[in-house]
């Protein structure tokens, strides 16, 4: 016990702290910004368990290190490039993730100017927002399975190529239909866009979040899933219980009434009518530019060509003379 306190003061003896200026006050702050923000968003992923584990390992390292077990070190630091793939390979549904969450911030369509002249499609309209109360609830009633997949900017394509394609009008009699019991449609998600269905039969990605209630089936984890994935908004109706939920952002709001499911889709319908106005906004204020530029251009290449003729002018004058 003596030896280990002795080479514990011998350790902790040859710290030295540097001195701290402004900018290193800051970087200090960031990094714990981001540790912070990784730390909230793995926290609610099956990667969690994985980095408590790896800082099991670094823990160890770091007392093999302290204590000069020159063996175990050998051995780590053989390994370390193949622990750095490894990590990678076990992380990659979550650093995907990350990354697509990441991709979908609204600085990302500042940054990148091409990113915001999207093609922009019809939104619903309020008669669709009744058409989809009225189906959702009339199938609540009987008791009657649906998912409902509404989609936003990310264009879902890749999940409605695993359906069958419809491209209908959406009426409530459609999507009552659709989802009736022992109907070759009726097992999968409907995906939306504007106000038509586009797709039926879906298959959409499961949710691995652990803190989705074990009462809910896959119906609600598919739901939740295609959320966390896209910026899409999804109607679930429960076939046990016949109860409506409503899953965006990897959130999911359950046991909804009839105004909290319209609220949340005219709120949808609002949203997308900013995005239409600030795009509108963005492209006028590039086409002012361009043309601004072109006009210089214009303006520019005028004058040149009027000082040359004034300048043969001059030089004719001056022959006759």
């Amino acid at each position: 016990m003596q030896n280990i306190l002795t080479v514990l003061t011998g350790y902790l003896g040859k710290i030295s702290l540097p001195g701290l200026g402004v900018i290193d006050i800051i970087e200090i702050g960031l990094i714990s910004f981001f540790v912070y923000q990784f730390m909230a968003w793995i926290k609610f992923t099956r990667a969690y368990t994985l980095l408590k584990g790896i800082l099991v390992v670094l823990g160890f390292i770091l007392i093999a290190y302290i204590f000069k077990m020159n063996t175990i070190l050998w051995i780590f630091r053989n390994l370390a490039n193949v622990l750095v793939i490894g990590v990678i390979v076990i992380f990659q549904p979550e650093l995907r993730r990350a990354l697509e969450q990441l991709g979908q911030k609204k600085i990302v369509s500042t940054i990148i100017p091409f990113d915001s002249g999207k093609e922009v499609k019809e939104r619903f309209n309020d008669k669709t927002i009744n058409e989809l109360v009225k189906a959702c609830f009339d199938m609540g009633e009987v008791k009657t399975g649906a998912l409902i997949v509404i989609e936003e900017e990310i264009r879902l394509d890749e999940y409605i190529r695993t359906g069958i394609n419809i491209d209908g009008i959406l009426t409530s009699q459609l999507l009552i239909n659709i989802f009736e019991h022992n109907t070759p449609l009726h097992d999968g998600a409907v995906i939306v866009r504007g106000n038509r269905v586009v797709a039926a039969t879906c298959y959409l990605p499961l949710s691995a979040n652990l803190s989705i209630n074990k009462e809910l089936g896959t119906r609600h984890r598919a739901g939740v899933g295609i959320s966390e994935v896209s910026d899409s908004v999804t109607l679930i109706v429960s076939e046990e219980t016949g109860s409506i939920s409503i899953a965006k952002g990897g959130e999911l709001y359950r046991n909804l009434d009839t105004e909290s499911v319209r609220k949340h889709l005219e709120l949808l319908s609002q949203d997308d009518a900013k995005k239409k106005d600030e795009r509108r906004l963005k492209d006028s204020k590039r086409r002012r530019k361009s043309t601004k530029k072109s006009t210089g251009k214009k303006t520019d290449s005028n004058n040149i060509k009027n000082g040359r003729s004034s300048d043969n002018r001059k030089e004719a004058d001056s022959d006759e003379r």
